[in-house]
């Protein structure tokens, strides 16, 4: 066995024996975004073939979402409109080939896959991200079904061809106008959290064929000299059209954009990454993201930062400060390409270190990276180089809320009402009640349950704390210790997740003798609790004084 490979070998077990170390409370994260892309174009992801029953997609549904759950995931990321289809029943657009073979066929027997989908998300407490591309209208010329009410058909002087594939054409305000309206009407019909977009806006152009739109230029083109800052303009409009309707409409909404990794050159603009690409967000496809984030017209990006740390030309650890010195202050999740680990066999993704390697980088910027977005959903198939195994005993191994936008919504709901904690045996349950609407009339969407050795303070920012995250207002615990004695700890999220400032907590003895005890000490009788509240910072803000004379013993 040769030098490199020992080297290579030991790299690799040392990473794997580091998977299984227990993370410190100060470098686990208590808030992060951590989600995966679920492809449906050519079946990638989800459903894993055409033409599968109604209950066949559900299940695979199911059996996607739970996996990823497992990964630590607490968001999907689900492409909904594909290529000029749909997952849902739209008077826009057919039903996507990808569900029954057929454009236009729907769902047999009949079901709203869209519908299922946010429901069966939420029922896990994930985030439902809907996922669209807008412009792409037919994937192939000659193997797509196209349905007749596609709206090539419907429209065909809206849409250009370039290579095998239909695109709308983005100078038209037409289009733009009628890509705004198939946005709002799944908005207005759908409970989901985010809206998303990828990197197809303007085609990626082949070398020496020019796009065909210099006649839509001729009669759009008023103002501009140039026919590139034409096309910015034409998607500046429309994520700015998008991005007002959205703050009317559903504020709560997310809007985000997953661009190509890249937005400029530092060779052309000193603004630019130290990169040296072509293919570029701004001077390729004609979407200036940067500028989007500066201007809040998006909440969020996801750059697709496929490149390994020993790219030549677009290199990861490059890119990843650029990426968090430019989002101005909106969140900005790295998009890993979790395929390549899965595929690539060149010599810098063949190595089971990379992606892990990356995934430790992001750590050094959590103040502007707030999370991640692996691509894509079967990649995790097989668990390649036992990143399953990484991630949950290693970079998701406790639980994270999902970090809050401020420039959404900055009020946090109240906290739960009348926590009780009671030992059965083994288990110990709690039950609580759901607070009155806070200040902006919103009632939590789900509950974070902490739990702490009696000795303990009250610490929330510590994630290895919670055990338990739902939407239900019961609970039951069954890892404890009967010989411990234990102070629970619940608060209130709202679907933005901003979490409630003061807190339900009670503490729990096996046995005896109600008396002053640790700060978040409780009267109790048996096994029986009854709640003070503190604020988040552990501090008591009120007791129940209904409890202070009751009891003087347990068991009496």
């Amino acid at each position: 066995m040769g030098v490199l490979t020992r080297l290579f070998l030991l790299a690799s077990l040392c990473f794997l024996l580091s998977s299984s170390v227990p993370e410190s409370p100060f470098s686990a994260v208590k808030r992060e975004f951590r989600a995966v892309w679920v492809a449906t174009f050519h079946n990638i992801d989800w459903p894993s073939g055409k033409g599968l029953s109604a209950n066949q997609q559900k299940r695979e549904y199911e059996d996607l979402l739970r996996r990823q759950q497992r990964n630590g995931m607490n968001a999907v990321i689900v492409q909904v409109r594909p290529s000029g289809d749909a997952f849902y029943e739209s008077k826009f657009a057919p039903w996507s080939e990808y569900l029954t073979g057929t454009q236009g066929e729907s769902p047999y027997p009949y079901y709203d896959p869209l519908g299922f989908m946010v429901k069966a998300t939420h029922d896990k407490n994930m985030e439902f991200h809907a996922w669209f591309n807008p412009f792409r209208a037919v994937s192939h010329v000659r193997f797509s079904s196209v349905a007749y009410n596609n709206i090539s058909k419907q429209q065909p002087n809206w849409v250009f061809q370039y290579g095998d594939r239909i695109y709308l054409n983005p100078g038209l305000p037409a289009v733009r106008k009628y890509l705004v309206a198939t946005v709002m009407e799944l908005v207005n019909n759908y409970d989901i959290d985010g809206l998303h977009f990828d990197d197809y806006f303007y085609p990626y152009t082949k070398d020496g064929i020019p796009l065909p739109d210099r006649p839509t230029f001729r009669r759009y083109g008023q103002g501009f000299s140039n026919i590139d800052d034409w096309r910015r303009n034409n998607i500046d409009s429309f994520i700015k059209e998008l991005s007002d309707s959205l703050k009317i409409v559903a504020p709560h909404v997310k809007f985000g954009i997953s661009p190509v990794g890249i937005w400029r050159n530092k060779s052309k603009d000193q603004r630019g990454s130290n990169t040296r690409v072509s293919h570029t967000s701004y001077d390729m496809l004609y979407a200036d993201v940067r500028k989007w984030l500066e201007l809040g017209w998006i909440d969020y990006v996801a750059p697709q930062l496929y490149w390994s740390t020993r790219h030549p030309s677009a290199n990861y650890e490059a890119l990843l400060p650029w990426w968090a010195n430019n989002s101005f202050g909106r969140h900005c999740y790295i998009g890993h390409a979790m395929f390549k680990v899965k595929k690539d066999n060149s010599r810098h993704w063949d190595n089971p270190t990379q992606l892990p390697l990356q995934l430790d980088m992001k750590k050094k910027h959590r103040a502007s990276i707030q999370g991640s977005v692996f691509y894509s959903a079967n990649s995790f198939e097989g668990n390649p180089h036992r990143m399953e195994d990484a991630l949950k005993n290693k970079y998701h191994k406790f639980p994270a809320l999902i970090p809050s936008m401020p420039w959404k919504d900055n009020i946090a709901p109240l906290a739960p009402e009348q926590l009780q904690v009671y030992r059965d045996q083994e288990k110990v349950h709690l039950h609580w009640n759901m607070p009155k609407r806070a200040s902006d009339g919103d009632l939590p969407r789900y509950f974070v349950v902490y739990r702490y050795l009696a000795s303990e303070r009250i610490d929330l920012e510590n994630p290895q704390k919670i055990i338990h995250i739902s939407r239900e207002t019961t609970f039951t615990d069954l890892t404890t210790d009967h010989k411990q004695n234990y102070t629970y700890a619940v608060t209130s999220v709202d679907r933005l997740h901003n979490e409630s400032k003061t807190l339900a907590a009670a503490m729990l003895r096996r046995t005896g003798y109600t008396r002053p005890g640790v700060e978040g000490d409780t009267l109790r009788t048996d096994n029986k609790v009854y709640p003070r509240y503190w604020d988040n910072r552990g501090q008591n803000l009120r007791r129940n004084t209904n409890t202070k004379s009751r009891f003087k013993k347990s068991g009496n």
